[in-house]
């Protein structure tokens, strides 16, 4: 049981989601595509589009209606805190409005963040 508790303690201390496969990080958005869209002309739905979300002040992106909580969250999207969202909403940003339960494979969660952190933001429309 130590060795099990030792062993997860490392997993979540460590950078995981530098070690994993962006491509696999595609099957596991699967599970956010009903709320979110990412890649070329997404757009923002029940949820955000994620474009660029590594780097990105949350509650910031245009056009979409965020909860008080997301808004006055002020943090930026990083891998790590992107991670521990994906693996817990509320305990990241208690009062938001994502209705997700959580992933629990730290393998998917890596994946998924890498995933995400190789869509690029939009470039600026001209004006």
């Amino acid at each position: 049981m130590r060795v099990v508790l030792a062993g997860l303690a490392m997993l979540l201390a460590t950078p995981a989601v530098h070690a994993v496969d962006a491509a696999a990080g595609r099957a596991a958005f699967k599970r956010c595509a009903n709320c979110h869209q990412v890649g070329p002309g997404a757009r923002s739905h029940f949820g955000p589009q994620l474009n660029g979300i590594v780097g990105r002040r949350a509650g910031s992106a245009p056009g979409f209606d965020y909860s008080p909580a997301m808004r006055r969250a002020g943090f930026t999207w990083d891998e790590q805190r992107l991670a521990a969202f994906l693996r817990d909403p509320d305990a990241v940003v208690p009062g938001n409005r994502m209705r997700f339960w959580g992933m629990m494979s730290e393998r998917q969660v890596g994946e998924l963040v890498a995933y995400l952190r190789s869509m690029p933001a939009p470039a600026p429309t001209p004006k």
